[in-house]
């Protein structure tokens, strides 16, 4: 993520914050996991990326040599504003600074080989480049997160489209579930989960992405 300031994680929009950690949903709509093959789960799916994994609007997201299935997913992300330590859900818009438009790009031949091992996701996630992230948009500005559409296009050809009403965790649960066993500190990030339809992606592509009605933007490209 490249920033004019002396801080290489500056928040865009937002100076007086920067990146922190990225914590992720998994499996947080019906529909993904069914096409998944997995379970609907009972509590949360956390998984982090490192920060380094973060790339703007107009960047290039690299496929690993030692991939050879990448997928796209689509997600709103959530940026903390304040700290959060054991709140209840009732307190975590009073928390969340703005959101964006981002994608989870997963190695996913890799996840499938942890899995089926019971390792962690770690490296199928969170690879250089592996958090395409556009434009935030304040909270306020952004409505009620619980109805906004995410969509992403490859080339054009859409290939998720999907509305946050459909979380089975909220974004208030996701704050207060994770302010419970982690300390939120401002600069941190949630990526919310992924709508059904998530496909392969390979050098050449152009993926654009799109949260509401263009409150935030993503557009970035796929090499080796």
């Amino acid at each position: 993520m490249t920033s004019s300031t002396t801080d290489p994680f500056q928040v865009p929009g937002f100076p007086h914050l920067s990146f922190g950690t990225l914590f992720c949903i998994g499996r947080n709509y019906a529909k993904h996991a069914a096409e998944m093959k997995s379970e609907i789960p009972e509590t949360p799916v956390v998984f982090l990326k490192p920060r380094n994994s973060i790339i703007s609007s107009g960047e290039t997201v690299r496929i690993p040599n030692i991939s050879k299935n990448v997928h796209h997913e689509v997600e709103m992300v959530v940026l903390m504003g304040k700290e959060a330590d054991s709140i209840s859900p009732e307190k975590a818009a009073g928390k969340i600074a703005a959101v964006a438009i981002g994608i989870d790009v997963t190695a996913r031949d890799l996840q499938s080989e942890a899995k089926k091992a019971g390792l962690p996701w770690s490296l199928a996630k969170g690879f250089r480049t592996f958090a395409p992230i556009g434009n935030f948009v304040s909270a306020d500005d952004a409505g009620n997160l619980q109805n906004l559409r995410v969509r992403v296009k490859v080339n054009g050809e859409e290939r998720q489209s999907g509305n946050t009403a459909d979380m089975i965790f909220p974004v208030a649960e996701l704050v207060s579930y994770l302010s419970e066993h982690f300390t939120l500190s401002p600069g941190d990030l949630i990526f919310t989960g992924t709508p059904e339809g998530v496909s392969q992606i390979k050098p050449g592509d152009i993926i654009h992405a799109t949260l509401g009605d263009g409150l935030s933007t993503l557009q970035v490209h796929v090499s080796e």
